[in-house]
């Protein structure tokens, strides 16, 4: 029969199993690379629906998850489970087509894994999508909305992708998140969709992250709402933080794709086709924007590296 000690033992080595170690990400990333040329500086996360994103980049080149090492597989509908590297306009890229949730029973380590990947890939900045409801009362079905602060709701019980041991190869023991959402980028995104003729659907404010897979009860959303939350979804945050954890730059936007029900007399109902359908519906917008968005990141990064050097068409 084990003691009390050996016990414990047990229960702290079943704890550290579920995590990743840099020497396993840095396996994933080597063969990566070896795959392909691209060295990618941008590395794009979509959401439910939005996985049209990857269709920007020129030649690329796919990995369905299953083939790759270490990485888990997405299960959700409207998620293709392709990684595929090429380039917008001359910047090498890689997009994730489909990420993964906590409803999907994979843990909080293992969701956030390809964000551990990006970083050993050489990627700087990353941009993320997702599919959110609205429970700000001034959004509509089709707005788009910048992050600019977030609520993890899960992180509360302790669920936060950093638990565990600290490898400071990746980031420091207590990274900051005052500034986990990159401001010159947020405005970037603004100025971008105003010249592109989208300001009546761009919108900026706080996103919640919620464990799911079912949608949120009434009295959820309306307690969601008096915290200061502008939309709710059960994606993006994890990988926030391990971004900002590893020392990335972070843009993220939700497309709103349906209203939360925060009215007991009412007889709408959330579902997952109506989230697929409005990503549909706005997909060009939202591809032109971040290859936009991305045109300028290279524009102004050449600018302040004084490096003279042009975009390619």
């Amino acid at each position: 029969m084990l003691s009390r000690g050996h016990h414990l033992e047990q229960l702290t080595i079943n704890i550290f199993l579920i995590t990743y170690t840099y020497e396993d990400c840095k396996a994933t990333a080597d063969w990566l690379l070896a795959q392909t040329d691209v060295r990618p500086s941008v590395g794009i996360v979509c959401g439910s629906g939005l996985g049209g994103l990857a269709a920007m980049l020129k030649d690329p080149v796919a990995f369905n998850y299953r083939d790759i090492p270490n990485f888990p597989q997405s299960t959700v509908h409207g998620h293709a489970g392709r990684l595929v590297f090429g380039t917008l306009k001359g910047r090498p890229s890689v997009c994730m087509q489909g990420r993964f949730h906590l409803y999907e029973g994979y843990s909080v380590q293992k969701i956030t894994l390809p964000v551990r990947i990006f970083k050993l890939l050489g990627v700087d900045t990353v941009i993320l999508t997702n599919a959110a409801g609205g429970l700000n009362e001034d959004f509509k079905v089709g707005d788009v909305m910048i992050l600019k602060d977030h609520l993890n709701i899960p992180g509360f019980a302790g669920n936060n992708p950093l638990a565990g041991l600290n490898d400071d190869r990746f980031g420091v023991r207590f990274p900051c998140m005052s500034d986990a959402y990159d401001q010159e980028l947020q405005q970037l995104a603004m100025d971008v969709g105003q010249e592109l003729g989208f300001g009546d659907f761009m919108k900026e404010g706080v996103y919640c992250v919620l464990g799911g897979p079912s949608f949120e009860t009434i009295a959820e959303c309306r307690m969601l709402h008096k915290l200061g939350a502008d939309a709710v979804g059960m994606s993006t945050v994890y990988e926030v933080i391990v971004a900002r954890h590893c020392g990335m730059r972070v843009f993220a936007l939700s497309l709103i794709t349906n209203r939360a029900v925060m009215d007991y007399d009412s007889e709408e109902k959330a579902n997952h086709e109506e989230v697929l359908q409005t990503g549909k519906q706005r997909a060009e917008q939202l591809e032109q924007l971040i290859f936009t968005m991305v045109t300028r990141m290279e524009h102004n990064n050449n600018n302040n590296n004084n490096d003279g050097d042009d975009d390619d068409a």
